[in-house]
């Protein structure tokens, strides 16, 4: 049985009024792979190190598929709607 993918960042929105446009195009990627958010946005602290006024973990049913998803023509164009919108720390780790 495969462990579980997941997509772990931090982000810093840098434009507010255009972000949406980003979190609009990556559902079709998500809906594709079966993502499930567990943190997408919400309070939080961040008492060492990098702070960033939004946080996300998504859950995917392996880590091939946390890696299929990044690497999906449907995420590359969103992404590039992330990277003009904000800075971010991401990584896709494999869980329990």
């Amino acid at each position: 049985m495969s462990k579980k993918g997941y997509w772990m960042a931090m982000v810093s929105v840098l434009d507010e009024e255009n972000y949406p446009q980003y979190i609009a195009a990556n559902k079709a990627a998500f809906d594709k792979y079966g993502a499930k958010f567990l943190v997408r946005g919400g309070q939080s602290s961040s008492p060492e190190g990098f702070a960033a006024n939004r946080h996300v973990i998504i859950e995917f049913e392996s880590y091939e598929k946390a890696l299929a998803c990044y690497h999906s023509p449907e995420y590359q164009a969103a992404l590039k709607l992330r990277r003009a919108f904000s800075a971010s720390h991401f990584a896709i780790v494999e869980g329990a």
